[in-house]
């Protein structure tokens, strides 16, 4: 019954329509009736209306949960305004709407661009995962970056589809408060700004262990994700469907028998799993791979200007031969 009643107090919570504080009253009233019917039903005086209001309630907000979905027709906040969309894909050639190329200034001072953009997947070269921390040492954003032979980057993150105005929530992402998007962008948008705009502190890793085949198979996965998204609309979920998840459930695409660990809920251990799984670059003490991996300091101190993916990779294993 208790957690029952929390996960509606949590539905009431994020999803009442109007203020928030509206939704946090009746959440608050929700628990003190529901808290108080337990007690009754532990004491022995529960009667049989008391439990069948309580689960009327209970179907009430399961019918509810059913009921919402998600939409595409929002006021969305600049960064997330345009979808991507996948214009055309034969397997090898790619070609790519809505690439966001914005330059930071700060978090509210920017250009807004969205970018076509052409891709020879036979000549993609590398993978690096990115992990942005910004909530202490276990919880980071996962974002994974594709090197080609001409010294382009595109990075692919998983997000929030925030609204204008609107801020992520954990506990939210657990009640279907938010759409999904997937980004494609430049790395001097996408990365430059946590590092140089919001403050995060940056970490990047080469993947290790994939040839190029593997490389087009799990491109393509994030095409394919991104077409899934431009068609139909997805909730986010913080413990399912979210920016760790999503990296994991590709890499599945080329090495099927990946397992299960905590690390990939305590997002901010990510590498480390990595590491541990071999996907790093091998011969490399992980306390070095880390300490060598973090690009803030590089990113700050070069600014705007600069070859920034050149820069933000030196000193990190694995990214010796890239061209510049």
């Amino acid at each position: 019954m208790v957690l029952l009643a929390l996960w509606v107090a949590g539905l009431l919570t994020y999803q009442m329509p109007g203020p928030g504080w509206l939704g946090a009253a009746a959440a608050l009233l929700w628990l003190l009736a529901a808290g108080w019917m337990a007690w009754q039903v532990a004491r022995g005086r529960g009667t049989r209306r008391q439990r069948r209001v309580f689960v009327a309630g209970l179907g009430l907000a399961a019918l509810w949960w059913l009921l919402l979905a998600p939409r595409q027709d929002r006021d969305w906040a600049d960064d997330v305004a345009q979808r991507l969309h996948v214009a055309s894909f034969d397997g090898r050639q790619v070609v790519l709407d809505n690439v966001r190329d914005f330059s930071w200034r700060s978090e509210t001072d920017y250009d807004a661009r969205w970018v076509r953009r052409s891709y020879d997947l036979d000549q993609l070269r590398s993978a690096d995962l990115v992990l942005s921390y910004w909530m202490g040492p276990a919880i980071a954003h996962t974002l994974v970056s594709f090197g080609f032979d001409d010294g382009r980057y595109l990075v692919f993150s998983l997000e929030i589809r925030k609204e204008r105005g609107e801020s992520f929530s954990a506990l939210g992402g657990f009640f279907r408060k938010f759409e999904m998007t997937l980004v494609a962008s430049e790395e001097t948008d996408i990365i430059r700004t946590r590092t140089n705009a919001r403050g995060e502190d940056v970490y990047l890793y080469r993947l290790h262990g994939m040839d190029r085949a593997q490389l087009k198979t799990l491109f393509a996965a994030y095409v394919d994700q991104a077409r899934q998204l431009d068609a139909k609309p997805g909730f986010y979920n913080t413990l399912t469907s979210n920016c760790t998840t999503i990296v994991f459930d590709l890499a599945r695409h080329i090495a099927p028998r990946l397992p299960l660990d905590y690390r990939l809920l305590l997002s901010g251990y990510l590498a480390e799993y990595a590491h541990d799984v071999g996907a790093l670059t091998p011969g490399v003490p992980y306390a070095e791979l880390h300490a060598k991996g973090r690009i803030t300091q590089r990113a700050l101190d070069l600014g705007d200007g600069g070859p920034f993916s050149t820069v933000i990779r030196q000193g990190v294993p694995g990214t010796e031969q890239d061209p510049h």
